[in-house]
């Protein structure tokens, strides 16, 4: 099964060629489902985390005693200042700037980086994205363009999809390493017509429709399996908080349904304050928290009040 729909924008921007402007948004495309494991120490079940380690003295380094440096030669560096490295950074446009239109055939896959679903921004946005799709679907061709996003530019190819539009980051050129001195076969490497007919028929008995969800992540599934059989036979261990993340409790749960329900049958039992609740640090009110007032007004009402505002029980007279 392919992984569920992401609809959280990741970046809103638009598409710009010539004088055309079409506002759009980008949408994951794809899922990071590989194993991820948390270093523990087997004795004590406390995580252990990546320190940065002065690797001459092994002790830890400080933060800001850490400067970037750039490599220039063995054991030569440039140290580049926080300012300098942003007064380097890609003034951001929030737009998709397309530079060229190029068959789709001649861009080779191993440029291919990460892609994007491409989305139209808005109402306003439909025709020209339609419009833009259905040219590039027409003419068989790609729009090769460049985006900023986080801060960091990035080539891009744009290229129709389904109904919509992909966006495939590129990897730049220099990123791309040479084949020369790969040992791949020669002109001298001759096949016969004969195995190359076999080799035909072979594909033609094999061919098939492009069915992902046929492909599993073998590795992953054992290890998930493995995983949900050791935990079913209480195989879990519970980690150790590290020193300052024990969760204090900040005040004693007040049940307001059952302290009503008491109210109205005359028995009102205030929940008595702990200890823990009166050294509390008062709680910031968030803007949205809209039961904190009830919560509050639960806190401050003292047994004289609770049993002020209960309703008395009714007296049967006697006969």
């Amino acid at each position: 099964m392919p992984a569920p729909t992401s609809s959280r924008t990741l970046w809103k921007g638009a598409i710009s060629f010539g004088l055309v402007h079409i506002p759009v948004t980008l949408h994951s495309a794809t899922a990071e489902n590989r194993m991820k494991f948390n270093l523990l120490d087997k004795s004590t079940m406390t995580r252990v985390g990546n320190q940065q380690v002065n690797k001459a003295t092994g002790e830890a380094a400080a933060k800001e005693e850490i400067v970037k440096g750039f490599e220039v030669e063995k054991d030569q560096y440039v140290v580049l200042s926080p300012d300098e490295i942003k007064d380097a950074l890609p003034r951001s446009t929030q737009t998709i700037d397309i530079e060229s239109f190029v068959e789709r055939e001649q861009v080779p896959s191993v440029y291919f980086h990460k892609p994007y679903y491409v989305s139209p921004g808005g109402k306003g946005g439909q025709k020209p994205f339609t419009l833009l799709r259905e040219t590039l679907e027409r003419t068989g061709k790609v729009a090769i363009a460049r985006v900023v996003i986080s801060t960091k530019q990035h080539l891009a190819m744009l290229l129709p999809h389904g109904k919509g539009l992909v966006l495939n980051l590129l990897r730049w050129a220099d990123e791309v390493r040479d084949t020369a001195g790969l040992a791949w076969p020669g002109e001298d490497v001759k096949v016969s017509a004969a195995e190359l007919k076999m080799a035909e028929q072979l594909v033609d008995a094999m061919a098939a429709d492009w069915q992902p969800d046929l492909f599993h992540d073998e590795f992953r599934e054992k290890l998930m399996a493995l995983v949900e059989r050791k935990a079913k036979e209480g195989g879990l261990r519970a980690v150790t908080p590290l020193p300052g993340e024990d969760v204090q409790p900040t005040a004693e749960v007040i049940d307001l349904t059952e302290l009503l329900r008491k109210s109205l049958k005359g028995n009102a039992a205030p929940a008595p304050a702990s200890a823990a609740a009166k050294k509390a640090p008062r709680r910031e009110t968030a803007a949205n928290d809209e039961a904190e007032p009830v919560r509050k007004a639960a806190a401050r009402k003292t047994p004289a009040t609770a049993r002020a505002t209960a309703k008395p029980a009714t007296r049967r007279k006697s006969g």
